[in-house]
């Protein structure tokens, strides 16, 4: 149990990181040989292998959009008594952003993250939104 507590917690303060676009403190929780999965078929969909390119992935997130507002609906864990070892975290929640010429969009999505030591191996977003509707948030 208190392995599930310490896996939410890190999931849900890197949520508030990333929406004061503290990018650095954000990526302090991924390893170094991480991979990013975003979905769809817009120009910034697609797997990114490494910190950097999750880093440039995430930078270039933070600058299309003016105002981000990740908010976790509910937070599950696989293995609530691991808390040294691998874990898998999903996450329900709801994305508000706002881009640079003032459009707002809403989506909800699902987080898969594996962790392995407290940190992201590998995470990837599923989001019950239409290609359209991301084409337009990502101005393709």
């Amino acid at each position: 149990m208190i392995g599930a507590l310490i896996a939410k917690s890190k999931v849900t303060s890197s949520y508030d990181l990333l929406n004061a676009r503290d990018i650095k403190k954000f990526l302090a929780n991924w390893h170094d040989e991480c991979v990013w999965c975003y979905p769809g078929a817009v120009s910034v969909s697609g797997e990114f292998k490494g910190k950097t390119a999750v880093e440039e992935w995430f930078q270039n997130f933070l600058d299309h959009f003016q105002s981000i507002k990740l908010t976790p609906k509910s937070v599950c864990v696989n293995n609530m008594f691991d808390f040294v070892g691998s874990n898998i975290v999903t996450v329900n929640f709801d994305e508000e952003l706002i881009d640079n010429d003032g459009n707002k969009f809403l989506f909800e999505g699902v987080s898969v993250i594996t962790l392995k030591f407290g940190k992201a191996t590998h995470a990837q977003d599923f989001f019950l939104s239409t290609d359209e509707e991301m084409r337009k948030a990502w101005g393709d």
